[in-house]
């Protein structure tokens, strides 16, 4: 039988187990009032159990194993911190436990007190399938309370641990949130391709600088092209020509170095989406908009948050082009809803629920989590996978809680820690 230690926590955690005249492999009747609660940290896997052995009951800490000798294989014969177990719970009792001051620690076996159908149900859905999602057969079972429970809190465990980012970089930025927000924008402007030159342009180029010349929008593109590496080669138009005249002299101005051009990427892309057309709207975004992120934080309408980023009027020239002294076809070039989107949903939901969540302010966290109820959902293999099983999938708040189950324990099969998983498990 390939039985887990994680299964044991959950047989005792939910108390699946035959509770009917419990005793100690020492033969004293045992009464479990409370199993405790459940430690992912160092130390007893339970703690603040209450018991009752014989005559006498007992408030401490429970520890499970496989087997009891596991106790002396872990280390925890001469570890003073177990002195305080109070029950030890095994699935076999193989050897007799004493603690370092010589006293016989209470165990519990539960060998023959396990359904042989929960442990079956455990075994096919653990490692009796291959299939990418474990529970394929079964997710579409669960009820949709279970399942919006427990992708809210999937959810927020994934913008915690994206917003850890958000904190190491303002802690770099000495708690400026603007200097921050600006730094993460711009990356997100590059999108997946060109996310990197673009987090490098923005983070040679301070906004304190931009702020210094928010009233021309020539010396504003000027600074971000050329920082961008595109005004250091060979130009024949007039614009560019001027961008790089305007560049030479704020360069030195601001003792300013640009970064290497060939970092950015133009191959296989839609011309919509040419780094230069991204430089652009960037560029007039930020004339549009100075301390953008102050105002997101008082921005309450979703359809207010958009309009911040579709309507964007970048500079004539680019209506007629795709990259500098190369002409084109007038194509419209601002930002698309599915880009609008994309921005909302990798840098203003998240920075507001960063800052929600580090300054202690409920209602920024709130209104991210409302906000991506406000985004149609992400289309990509993942989501597809679940909707093909049923899982309703409407907008990002869902699509973003599945990337993180499917990623974080359907790839690792924690079906054991998974709200979906326990309640397939859970007997009826």
């Amino acid at each position: 039988m390939l039985f887990t230690e994680d299964f044991l926590h959950y047989i005792w955690k939910f108390r699946l187990f035959d509770r009917l005249n419990l005793r100690t492999t020492g033969g004293e009747e045992l009464e479990v009032y409370s199993v405790g609660m459940h430690n992912s940290h160092a130390g007893a896997d339970f703690q603040n159990a209450r018991i009752r052995v014989g005559e006498t009951t007992w408030a401490g800490n429970a520890e499970l194993h496989i087997s009891s000798s596991d106790w002396h294989k872990h280390g925890h014969t001469t570890d003073n911190a177990y002195d305080n177990v109070i029950l030890h719970v095994v699935y076999r009792d193989d050897q007799p436990l004493i603690r370092t001051d010589g006293k016989p620690v209470p165990t519990l076996e539960l060998k023959d007190r396990i359904s042989p159908e929960l442990y079956n149900r455990y075994h096919n859905l653990v490692f009796g399938n291959q299939q990418i999602i474990p529970c394929e057969g079964s997710i579409a079972t669960v009820d949709g309370l279970t399942m919006q429970n427990w992708l809210t809190r999937i959810l927020v465990e994934r913008l915690e641990k994206r917003s850890e980012a958000v904190i190491a970089a303002l802690a770099l930025n000495r708690g400026d949130w603007e200097e921050t927000f600006y730094q993460f924008l711009s990356a997100n402007f590059g999108f997946k391709t060109n996310a990197l030159p673009f987090e490098l342009m923005a983070k040679s180029l301070p906004q304190s600088i931009l702020a210094k010349n928010k009233n021309n929008a020539m010396q504003i593109e000027a600074l971000i092209f050329g920082q961008a590496g595109f005004l250091t080669v060979y130009l024949q138009d007039d614009y560019p020509l001027s961008l790089k005249k305007e560049y030479d002299y704020l360069a030195k101005k601001y003792s300013l170095q640009p970064i290497e051009n060939h970092l950015w990427k133009f191959l296989r892309m839609r011309p919509q989406n040419f780094p230069t057309v991204r430089l652009a709207q960037f560029a007039a975004l930020v004339v549009q908009s100075n301390h953008l992120f102050s105002k997101i934080l008082e921005i309450r309408e979703v359809k207010d948050l958009r309009e911040l980023f579709s309507n964007i009027k970048i500079n004539d020239y680019w209506e007629t082009h795709y990259r500098f002294d190369k002409e084109s076809k007038p194509a419209g070039k601002t930002l698309g809803q599915g880009s609008v989107d994309t921005i909302l949903l990798n840098t203003v939901v998240l920075f507001l629920f960063s800052y929600g969540r580090h300054m202690k302010l409920q209602h920024f966290v709130s209104r991210a989590l409302k906000l991506l109820e406000n985004i149609p959902a992400e289309h990509n293999t993942i989501t597809a996978d679940f909707a093909t099983l049923g899982v309703d999938i409407k907008t990002a708040f869902e699509s973003q809680a599945l990337l993180e189950l499917k990623n974080n324990y359907c790839d690792y099969k924690k079906c054991l820690q998974c709200g979906v998983g326990i309640k397939i498990l859970k007997p009826n």
